[in-house]
């Protein structure tokens, strides 16, 4: 009789389980860290099609913005991806989509490399290599191999409006990043205000667990002196923003927007989907 009613308890209980197990599944996805798969190649080696990383959606919250070297996921600043509809999902796909246990339909995200901040100048000429604030990036240690570092788009110089990115694929050859959409609003640069946030590690597949640290390159002393100069001579304090997971490797990195090698071409559908672990 008691294990009888301990069952009925249970079950009793169980929409109740179920109910804040969602609620805490949405209130992380929405706050704290989302996952999001790589449909593409534009960021080989770093990222492998099928490759699940953590997005830090917290940090924002609290003023941080992008900084030079990191990867980010951001929405679709307009133009970037073909306006291809999507199938329309039914009930369930939508709430489990609400709770962040599928992938949205409507959500359209990309995965870049963050190369300049807001303030920078960025220029790539001949066959590179990439000069931010006249300094040159030494990507080695990312770069997908044989690619040039301008990877057959040469561009700039670019001054980087305030509170923008300038954002571009390791794989240079198979990324429609900002070098492909200078003729936008913006110049080809991404407002910070559609950063979802920073992919600070790969979660999945087991075997290429990893964070996704800032290269030394960005460290490189100088990178900075264009950009500090601008507030010294207004006086201003400037704000560092909290910069978390800023590990600093060599590791090679790359995935995303897939293409062809000599003109990427523009990718269909999300660029980087999201996709609760």
């Amino acid at each position: 009789m008691k294990k009888a009613r301990r069952q009925r308890g249970f079950w009793k209980e169980l929409p109740i389980l179920i109910g804040i197990a969602l609620l805490l599944a949405l209130l992380i996805k929405t706050f704290l860290v989302q996952a999001f798969s790589i449909p593409s190649d534009s960021m080989q080696d770093t990222l492998q099609r099928g490759d699940r990383v953590l997005v830090d959606k917290l940090t924002p919250w609290f003023g941080s913005e992008p900084q030079r070297g990191e990867v980010v996921v951001f929405h679709d600043p307009g133009g970037w991806l073909d306006e291809t509809p999507a199938p329309e999902p039914n009930a369930v796909q939508q709430v489990l989509s609400f709770i962040g246990l599928m992938p949205s339909a409507e959500e359209k995200d990309l995965i870049k490399r963050v190369i300049a901040v807001g303030g920078d100048t960025v220029e790539c000429h001949g066959t590179g290599p990439v000069k931010v604030n006249g300094k040159a990036l030494k990507e080695d240690s990312y770069l997908f191999p044989g690619n040039t570092p301008c990877g057959d788009k040469p561009f700039g110089p670019i001054k980087v409006p305030k509170g923008s990115i300038w954002v571009m694929g390791d794989h240079r050859q198979r990324s429609q990043d900002s070098r492909y959409h200078t003729n936008l609003k913006g110049n080809g640069t991404v407002e910070t205000k559609q950063v979802v946030g920073r992919a600070f590690t790969i979660a999945w597949p087991i075997n290429r667990w990893s964070w996704l640290p800032v290269p030394d390159t960005f460290d490189q002393p100088g990178l900075d002196k264009a950009v500090a100069a601008a507030p010294a001579a207004l006086g201003l304090a400037g704000a560092v923003p909290i910069a978390v997971w800023r590990h600093r490797s060599g590791a090679r990195q790359t995935t995303e927007d897939t293409a062809s090698p000599a003109s990427p071409a523009r990718g269909s559908g999300l660029d980087a989907r999201d996709d609760e672990l």
